[in-house]
């Protein structure tokens, strides 16, 4: 395995495997020593796909080190198998342009250092714009000879610095994962790169419809006495399609005045405070209480988040813009019927029998489906009809498509 460091307590608290584990694949005759790196600890898509994907590989057999930008030395606040690498990352301004360049500068310092060489890795994955940016300068320095990004999703910034960004992000790579069909389209059609599918997964061993005796703690905690229960993962920003969402919640309480809608999360690089001001303001305007029909617990502790599934009726989320949607395969693993957007990536895993699926201007449609979701007879067809879909969607399928891409680019079988 890679020599933990000794500063990493996550190391060091998470179940170490001495010897590499005995399941390897059979397909490849070698452990690769794999290095994945995303830009933050907070467990927002891209970094639980990085952790679960090292978590999986590592099953597999494989050598994995894990580099992440940590602002506050936490760690991902869970126990982990595999050997982690906290990167240090200082106070930055709120200008986001600087911010963001800061952030690669000390992806690029920490990497710079030496701090790969605790073993020879093979593959030098990026889950994200801001470490591609840091691999892209190590490469052109002669520090590693070639990396990977996934692409989650494309962004579409205003800011000329943003976008060379992630236009260096994705063209510099010697090779792109996506992983959804919708983003392979958008990237061969903005960028004329052919990138591999890869698929996300679900950890049945965290998300389960199977209560933990936490539920009735959380029920007092934040005051969920309602019925039925609404919940919703991802903050208030404008992709989530917070303020539609929020507009339809209000046609709903006049159908079901005990409702409540639940809208946690919301750690993100990114400065939606307007938007925010707006959401509050029609909250305020729309007479839905703060604290007793509206909900917001702000970012969830790692360890309460399935059995937060669990206190909900039904998971909404009319997002307008996704790499995947990795909330909705938690919440179809934890036994709810799901609503989302009538559109790319979601139409891509979900069929009508499997969710309601709605458009996500329509303010009307959206509550119309959240009634209607929240019918005892229409929950239980779309929970029975989701849950294969859990099956196909696991981390171990992830890793082993992974394997077959990462095979190819160290035994140079990639067109680079």
């Amino acid at each position: 395995m890679i020599p933990p460091r000794k500063d990493t307590k996550i190391w060091q608290q998470g179940n170490c495997r001495e010897k590499l584990h005995p399941r390897a694949v059979p397909e490849f005759d070698r452990p690769l020593p794999i290095a994945l790196f995303t830009y933050s600890t907070k467990l927002r898509g891209s970094v639980i796909h990085t952790i679960e994907l090292a978590a999986a590989l590592e099953n597999l057999g494989h050598r994995v080190g894990v580099y992440a930008l940590d602002k506050e030395g936490n760690g991902f606040g869970r126990s982990i198998s595999f050997p982690y690498y906290p990167v240090p990352a200082q106070p930055a301004p709120d200008e986001i342009d600087q911010l963001i360049q800061q952030r690669i500068q000390e992806f690029v310092v920490y990497l710079g250092q030496g701090h790969l060489a605790d073993y020879p890795y093979e593959v030098f994955h990026a889950q994200d714009c801001i470490s591609a940016n840091a691999l892209s300068a190590l490469k052109s320095a002669g520090q590693i000879p070639h990396f990977i990004r996934t692409v989650h999703h494309i962004e579409d910034y205003n800011s000329p610095y943003l976008q060379q960004c992630q236009d260096r992000s994705i063209r510099e790579p010697d090779l792109c994962l996506c992983v959804s069909e919708y983003w392979q389209q958008e990237l061969y059609q903005k960028y004329q790169i052919n990138a591999p599918r890869v698929i996300n997964g679900i950890n049945p061993d965290r998300f389960s419809g199977n209560p933990d005796g936490k539920e009735p703690l959380l029920r007092q905690q934040w005051g969920i006495t309602g019925s039925p229960i609404y919940l919703t993962i991802g903050g208030i920003e404008p992709r989530k399609n917070s303020i539609r969402l929020l507009q339809a919640f209000a046609i709903v309480l006049t159908q079901l005045p005990q409702a409540q809608l639940i809208i946690a999360g919301g750690a993100t690089l990114f400065d939606y405070q307007p938007y925010r001001d707006e959401f509050f303001a029609l909250a305020q305007q729309l007479e839905i209480p703060l604290g007793t029909s509206l909900l917001l617990p702000g970012v969830i502790p790692d360890d309460a988040l399935p059995a937060l599934y669990r206190t909900a009726t039904a998971f909404v989320f009319p997002s307008i813009k996704e790499g995947w949607g990795l909330v909705l395969l938690e919440a179809i693993a934890s036994g709810l019927p799901v609503l989302t957007a009538n559109q790319p990536p979601f139409t891509e895993f979900l069929t009508p029998q499997q969710a309601l699926l709605v458009d996500p201007t329509d303010i009307p449609a959206i509550a119309q489906a959240m009634v209607t979701i929240a019918a005892p007879n229409v929950a239980r067809s779309l929970v029975h009809q989701s849950q294969p879909i859990c099956e196909h969607y696991t981390w171990d399928n992830s890793a082993r498509m992974h394997l077959q891409q990462y095979r190819q680019l160290a035994d140079g079988r990639v067109d680079i």
